[in-house]
């Protein structure tokens, strides 16, 4: 026994001494941001960010100002704080700063998917002409549709479809837009039915995966979860096969012509169905999640439930369901509310908190809005993360922790774009879908999906929260920086169709 311990000991020396000489060699150079390599070696600050990554960076920011390096888990990560800074940073005209690199490794990691040259270019040109102008026309009318069969078609099976259904506000938004998007986007059977009960057992296992999704990328999973995080991925694999396509007609134009891509490429049956489930995490990953939080919002805030409400009556007119199936309405009216607009932007900037990441090439010189300027080495990573830097900043969004629903409207009605901080007019004042290269190409189906929802349930349906006085509960702090965030529980409400001719 005292052998052992002896041994175990000795181990335990020279693991501690080996992760020292890992982060010994290490020091700040001349004009090189503030260096804070944390309390472990080669760990660094990995733990608290990952507990909290929010109030680790306040943290940071109040100890070290504007720009500042940290050690997390062997790598070093500049952040930069000052959002009057960020244009360099984002522009990269002397291309030293790469979104591609750090991207191509995540999707490998999480979908398997093994990128190749090219591939960036071709989802941004097949966004640009299906998720834009004509294309969004067309998608948007296919959202209609299947929002329509998801909400509609359970309730004819009903003796009183307007009766009150209670449910948790974050699963009810999620399930219907997760169902609604992924059949929009990967097409129908000829059994609709059997469309509907695929749909609602993929969203299942989906959760799952999204549950699992931030310890997974981090590598904190445990050996149980490891191994459901492999069953769940080839269940995805299985199930969004290009072989299962051929069985489906109505795939998006957006799918179908990145598939098409794929396959002129080259790109294995297997590497594409791979493909196909990073572009259902893509995008269905954040429009359920944000809904939740415009549709709880909304509910907690009379005032503004009232004006989109209004709005909805002025660019609908009467609220009509076609032979009680579909709803029935011009989806061209979605260029036409900047309420409900407003409504979203505001709940993206108190909701939607990505990190945006750059790796250096090369030794590069970081040059700030104030006039100074900072050498970066190669190999590190910038990295900004504007919800707290820009949407939580009390000079560009006054009261920012508040929910302002006319907060991105003008005085006279329109949308509002001017913002400033310290006296200069701002740019980047908020930052849900990225910017720059790493911009979400989908942004504008995804708006238009939530769009589309909110208008459908404040205008076919009544609503309510089982208790009035619920708080708005906080965030899950787990997911700092994966884009849209959680919330750390349910919130139960009610809902009914109105009765309508």
């Amino acid at each position: 026994m005292v052998f052992w311990g002896l041994v175990l000991g000795a181990l335990l020396v020279f693991t501690v001494g080996f992760l020292c000489l890992l982060g010994l060699p290490r020091q700040r150079r001349p004009q090189e941001p503030p260096l804070d390599k944390g309390p472990i070696p080669w760990l660094g600050h990995a733990m608290a960010f990952r507990k909290n990554m929010f109030e680790f960076l306040k943290h940071m920011w109040a100890k070290h100002g504007d720009v500042f390096t940290v050690q997390l888990g062997g790598q070093y990560f500049t952040f930069v704080m000052d959002p009057l800074s960020f244009g360099p940073i984002l522009k990269d005209a002397q291309r030293k700063l790469d979104f591609v690199e750090y991207a191509e490794k995540l999707v490998l990691k999480v979908f398997g998917y093994q990128s190749a040259q090219g591939d960036y270019r071709m989802i941004h040109s097949a966004s640009t002409k299906y998720l834009m102008g004509d294309g969004l026309a067309e998608l948007n009318k296919t959202m209609l549709h299947g929002l329509s069969l998801v909400m509609l078609r359970p309730m004819s099976h009903s003796p009183d479809a307007s009766c009150w259904h209670e449910d948790g506000l974050f699963h009810f938004c999620y399930n219907i837009l997760f169902k609604a998007g992924y059949l929009s986007l990967f097409g129908y059977t000829k059994d609709q039915e059997q469309d509907l009960r695929q749909a609602e057992e993929l969203f299942v296992q989906f959760r799952k995966f999204d549950r699992l999704f931030p310890r997974f990328v981090y590598s904190l999973l445990g050996p149980r979860e490891w191994l459901q995080v492999g069953q769940l991925q080839r269940l995805f694999y299985r199930t969004l096969s290009v072989q299962q396509n051929l069985e489906k007609n109505g795939i998006s134009s957006w799918i179908s012509y990145m598939l098409q891509y794929l396959r002129e490429q080259g790109v294995a049956p297997a590497m594409q169905d791979k493909f196909n489930f990073m572009m259902l995490w893509a995008s269905q990953g954040n429009t359920g999640p944000i809904s939740f939080w415009a549709l709880l919002f909304l509910l907690k805030h009379p005032e503004a439930m009232q004006a989109v409400k209004e709005e909805a009556t002025q660019v609908l007119g009467e609220a009509k369901l076609k032979a009680r199936q579909s709803f029935d309405f011009d989806v061209s009216i979605l260029h036409r509310t900047p309420v409900l607009d407003s409504v979203l932007e505001e709940t993206l900037r108190l909701g939607a908190a990505p990190t945006l990441l750059r790796v250096v090439h090369g030794d590069h010189v970081l040059k700030m809005a104030n006039g100074q300027e900072y050498q970066l080495r190669h190999g590190d990573t910038v990295a900004l993360f504007p919800y707290l830097s820009v949407h939580m900043d009390p000079d560009i969004h006054p009261e920012p922790t508040a929910f302002k629903y006319d907060r991105f409207l003008d005085s006279n009605g329109s949308r509002k774009v001017d913002f400033y901080k310290a006296g200069k007019k701002i740019h980047h004042y908020t930052m849900p879908w990225g910017s720059g290269v790493s911009i979400c190409p989908g942004r504008f189906l995804a708006i238009n999906e939530m769009k589309l929802f909110v208008l459908i349930m404040v205008t076919y349906f009544d609503m309510e929260l089982v208790d009035p006085d619920t708080p708005v509960p906080p965030v899950d702090p787990r997911r700092w920086g994966f884009g849209t965030m959680q919330p750390s529980h349910e919130v139960p409400f009610r809902y009914r169709l109105r009765p309508i001719n």
